[in-house]
């Protein structure tokens, strides 16, 4: 490990804890400003479908060899 000698420094029974807690609210941040931030999050876990998108007809390929 390349950074086992943090362990001499901190305890386990403190780092871990510290470092899962750490990883826990920087995903909650990350979440929340998603969803803060965006419309279609919001609708999507409410179970709306998402507005059908209009396609255009392409223009004809060319008439190839047969």
């Amino acid at each position: 490990m390349i950074y086992g000698k943090i362990w001499c420094v901190v305890k386990p029974s403190v780092g871990i804890p510290v470092f899962i807690a750490a990883v826990a609210i920087a995903s909650f941040s990350v979440h929340l400003a998603i969803v803060s931030n965006t419309t279609w999050v919001k609708g999507f876990l409410n179970g709306k479908a998402a507005a059908p998108v209009a396609v255009t007809a392409a223009a004809e390929a060319p008439a190839g060899k047969k």
